[in-house]
């Protein structure tokens, strides 16, 4: 059994540190130019000393807040568990009640503004990051009073939510046009998706490397004459698997149903094996690049985080509103 350990900031009543640069103009020689206490918001902490400065190169003063507080009311502390207390599944109200029973009064919506900037800084610090390997799956979650389809992306490296996007995964073009941005910018080389088609033409179309997760590759019990073969292929992937199941499918008989008429299962056996030869660099790509996972586990465990959160959720008001919720809530801290 894994233990998981949240540690909240620390929280200093005063601090003897000067501080190293003036925030205005960088100068490094200051005056102390008096002291306050501050009121603050925290399950410990009631008040702090705040010094004040004035920079002797461009005569401007400013605070020099002790660690954990800032110029708002809340400190860090208070802040982060608030935000913690929506994550585990609590609403804005309920998490205000919480922190009420610790005699700490914070409104309702100023944990919404915590929960909504918290997510912004998760959007920011991820804009420009490196990501070579990203996890590509679809979801569908509370919002608007009704399942919306959401396409997730997920850095493979760290299993965190890159980002969210209002999509249908099943739409080659709207998929591309929302994955193109995102690789550009973070320079992502391959994706790591399920076997649905829509995810081949995109990474085919923006030349990406593309594992297929194995896990979504099921044989139909009624194929028991070659399923072994198949099994094996799957399980060892051998580089000239494409050329054996090429062979597989040249060995059986072609289509004889009519075109208003269902497939057989023979005929749909025979279909599934030129898929896989098809593309079967698809399943091997994690052979050649030690990085790629094999399955999209991550990913799926992220939309998980998302889901739980959303099940507490009445109905988000607005995309942007269930973009933050959905990337704060796929993040570790929840």
């Amino acid at each position: 059994m894994s233990i998981v350990v949240l540690k909240l900031p620390a929280v200093k009543r005063k601090t003897e540190e000067r501080p190293h640069k003036c925030p205005y103009c960088e100068g490094e020689t200051f005056q102390r130019w008096g002291r306050v206490n501050k009121p603050v918001k925290d399950v410990r902490v009631r008040n702090v000393k705040v010094y004040r400065y004035r920079c002797c190169q461009c005569k401007r003063t400013f605070r020099h807040y002790p660690d954990g507080n800032t110029s708002a009311d809340q400190t860090e502390r208070l802040r982060l568990f608030a935000i913690l207390l929506w994550t585990l599944g609590l609403s804005h109200r309920a998490s205000s009640l919480i922190l009420s029973g610790l005699n700490v009064l914070v409104s309702f919506m100023t944990i919404w503004r915590d929960v909504q900037e918290a997510a912004q800084q998760i959007k920011k610090h991820n804009h420009w990051k490196p990501v070579r390997i990203l996890g590509l799956d679809g979801a569908h979650v509370l919002g608007w009073g009704a399942k919306q389809p959401v396409l997730v992306a997920v850095d493979l490296g760290t299993g965190e939510p890159l980002a969210v996007g209002y999509i249908n995964e099943y739409d080659p073009q709207a998929v591309r046009r929302w994955l193109a941005p995102l690789v550009q910018r973070h320079g992502i080389t391959v994706i790591v998706t399920d076997d649905l088609s829509s995810y081949k033409i995109v990474a085919e179309k923006l030349q990406l490397g593309h594992q297929v997760c194995q896990f979504h590759e099921t044989i139909p019990k009624e194929w028991q004459w070659v399923l072994e073969e198949i099994r094996h292929l799957l399980d060892v992937l051998p580089p000239d698997g494409s050329r054996t199941l090429y062979a597989l499918w040249k060995r059986l008989p072609g289509r004889r149903s009519l075109p208003n008429q269902s497939r057989t299962a023979l005929e749909q056996l025979r279909d599934l094996l030129l898929r896989l030869s098809d593309h079967w660099q698809s399943y091997c790509t994690f052979q050649s690049e030690p990085q790629v996972p094999w399955t999209n586990n991550s990913t799926e465990r992220a939309i998980g985080r998302m889901k739980m959160r959303a099940r507490t959720v009445r109905g988000y008001k607005s995309w942007l509103g269930m973009q933050s919720g959905l990337m704060l809530a796929g993040t570790s801290i929840s």
